[in-house]
């Protein structure tokens, strides 16, 4: 199930939306071919029919939390901000509004650039600080889409050019913002000055 659309702002658009790479299960489809194997093995050496059963779920035990946290874990990337969800009972989340992003790094190890994974840390002004996201595939790509969606949003439209107006629509954005509870009192002053060019 894909992010609510009810959830969206007026004019927010989603750019990308997906779940962890497969890689942060593949223990859990280990544990399922391990399972295969030996109730196939059991099966073979005509163990008691009990056997396979309790195999099954033993496997199913281990893998059910692993996978039922996989599935129900998104990430979105929309025109305003970066949406991280997670859980299918209890729900928690985090949202990171584009104007506070400060800097978008990616980190991949040997096996992880085979894959086509990696992390995400993401820095942002006031309270939100650093923000690790696990599991990204193609972070790099990510990375890049995030840092066109953010030039785009500071900008106010996809011109490339910067003048009073864009500043005075970036400053009712910051406000709107501010207003919606989405920038601490903190997050909106630092912001604020930076654009207004002031000492952050």
């Amino acid at each position: 199930m894909g992010y609510p659309r009810r959830l969206l702002s007026d004019g927010e658009v989603i750019e990308a939306e997906f779940r962890p790479h497969w890689s942060g299960i593949i223990r859990e489809g280990l544990t399922i071919l391990a399972g295969v194997v030996a109730s196939a093995v059991a099966i073979w050496l005509e163990a008691p029919a009990w056997v396979p059963v309790v195999i099954a779920g033993l496997v199913l035990v281990l893998v059910i939390g692993g996978i039922v946290r996989w599935a129900n874990t998104l990430h979105v990337v929309t025109n305003e901000r970066l949406i991280y969800r997670a859980g299918l009972i209890a729900k928690q989340g985090t949202e990171i509004p584009l104007e506070v992003i400060q800097n978008v790094a990616f980190n991949q190890t040997f096996f992880e650039r085979i894959f086509g994974t990696g992390d995400l840390m993401i820095e942002s002004a006031g309270t939100h600080g650093q923000t690790r996201y696990k599991d990204i595939p193609k972070p790099e790509a990510v990375q890049s889409l995030i840092y066109k969606m953010r030039e785009l949003r500071m900008r106010g439209d996809g011109s490339g050019v910067t003048d009073g107006s864009d500043d005075l629509s970036q400053l009712e954005r910051l406000a709107r913002l501010h207003d919606q509870g989405k920038l601490t009192d903190t997050e909106f002053e630092s912001q604020k000055a930076k654009l207004l060019g002031g000492e952050l």
